[in-house]
């Protein structure tokens, strides 16, 4: 069997889970406890997948740093290929499909979105050797999940002819139904959830991609062919790929091409699309409460409470969705989860803070953490990894305080540099070029408390930086 290279298609906006992920934070990096997060499971059951090699990451430019976290954390390596613009999935599957084809090597893709949560691992793995074989000889293979009810909320594979022992032609393909269509579907048998993963060789996919979306191909072809590498990501030329349409591989080419095929998977499945899809994916307690973080509840039931920063304590409340982080809050009714866009329409609309920035951002030497933030100050949070550093800067609105919590800091104050060590601190004036860097071997970690008349992140001047950064 050839090798199989997982491509993990990296985007969402963070809108049906907010307020625990945002624009820049999206549910797939949302940490689930003990560290674990979608994309990292994805990555790590991606790598663990027969004949599987490293990953390509497909990721738009405000993710980067997040993949790169990921990524390390998880001990993996992988290409990463960063969108210009977000375009769905037929155009980035042919940046993926572009790469692999570039060195002359034809390899199988294993295409996953990076947030779904899978239950069964080995049905998992057992469903790609045999969507392998059905690849290798030349079909675009989708994978379609066995339904446990008339689920309105998904699209329909319908299964046609079988391919011997491996899966079936796809008859069609079914958009999401009314719940009438879909208990009839089911009576019927024969149908599957289109779960959005696939499996084929990356030359079949180019070849019906240019049959069928031609515009598609072309803008992505020469994207690819203009491309600028720096190190740690591709990038695509941005104005040959912002004139693709936009548009998913099922439109583009599922439906039409003669190739497609679907192989069903005999497992737990969820997109985790909502949070009531969160409560169903839980372990309930005995009234039906599912919690997650440091909940107290008395004379509650069929609640979803999710605490991130502080208690959470609830009493006497019915099928309610609570949801606290650092700055925001949600409490909605299951049944009406799905109007959280309402609110983040709204913030979007007053230019809310709260529904793009997440309070962790991970940058390209580390993470940092607003902790309180005022009007003339703010205290952060900064995580430096060892040997990085940040850039030569200054700052014409703010000064800047910094507290050594752990390890050691190496600091360019002006036309000084020190060391500081634990419980040690220091003073950045207003206007003065800094720099800090960890030269240790763990993790250096500061707090920074920021005072002036204007706070935000646009507040600076870089004059060296060793990222590539400008401004």
């Amino acid at each position: 069997m050839p090798d199989i290279v997982p491509v993990i298609l990296c985007g969402g906006s963070g809108t049906r889970l907010w307020p625990l992920s945002r624009e820049t934070y999206p549910k797939q990096f949302v940490d689930l406890g003990d560290g674990r997060t979608l994309f990292k499971d994805t990555v790590l059951r991606a790598r663990r997948a027969p004949e599987s090699v490293e990953p390509i990451i497909v990721c738009n430019e405000a993710h980067r740093f997040y993949v790169t976290a990921e990524l390390y954390a998880s001990g993996v390596h992988g290409k990463i290929l960063l969108e210009p613009a977000p375009r769905n999935t037929a155009p980035a599957i042919a940046l993926a499909a572009f790469a692999l084809t570039s060195g002359g090597a034809d390899s199988l893709m294993l295409v996953l979105p990076s947030d779904h949560a899978i239950d069964d691992e080995s049905s998992f793995f057992e469903g790609v050797e045999r969507a392998a074989k059905l690849a290798a000889e030349g079909h675009i293979v989708t994978f379609g999940i066995e339904p446990t009810g008339p689920e309105t909320g998904f699209g329909y594979i319908e299964q046609g002819e079988s391919l011997a022992t491996e899966g079936f032609r796809v008859a069609r393909f079914v958009e999401k139904p009314s719940l009438e269509i879909a208990a009839g579907m089911l009576s019927q048998g024969g149908f599957s959830w289109n779960s959005g993963m696939f499996l084929f060789r990356a030359s079949v996919y180019l070849k019906e991609l240019e049959r069928y979306a031609p515009h598609i191909y072309a803008s992505c072809r020469t994207s690819w062919a203009e491309r600028k590498d720096d190190g740690a990501f591709c990038r695509p030329d941005s104005a040959a790929f912002l004139s693709s349409p936009s548009d998913s591989i099922d439109y583009a080419v599922m439906e039409h091409t003669d190739l497609a095929a679907v192989v069903p998977l005999h497992t737990g499945w969820s997109d985790l699309g909502s949070w009531e899809a969160f409560y169903q994916a839980g372990q309930p307690d005995d009234y039906g409460n599912v919690c997650s973080g440091d909940v107290m509840a008395e004379g509650s039931e069929g609640c979803y409470f999710n605490a991130n920063h502080r208690l959470l304590t609830a009493i006497g409340v019915r099928d309610l969705v609570v949801v606290e982080t650092q700055d925001a809050v949600l409490v909605a009714p299951r049944d009406q989860v799905q109007d959280v866009k309402k609110i983040v329409g709204r913030l979007q609309r007053d230019q809310r803070a709260e529904c793009k920035q997440h309070p962790l951002v991970y940058r390209p030497w580390g993470s940092y953490e607003t902790l309180v933030m005022d009007g003339r100050f703010q205290v952060k949070r900064i995580i430096v990894n060892p040997g990085a550093e940040l850039s030569l800067q200054m700052h014409h609105h703010r000064a800047e305080h910094w507290v050594v919590v752990n390890g050691t800091a190496e600091v360019t104050n002006g036309n000084e540099v020190r060391l500081f060590s634990e419980n040690q601190s220091t003073y950045i004036p207003v206007g003065t070029k800094h720099r800090l860097k960890n030269p240790g071997v763990i993790p250096l970690v500061l707090i920074e408390i920021q005072s002036g008349a204007y706070l935000g992140e646009d507040d600076i001047v870089r004059f060296a930086d060793v990222y590539g950064r400008e401004g």
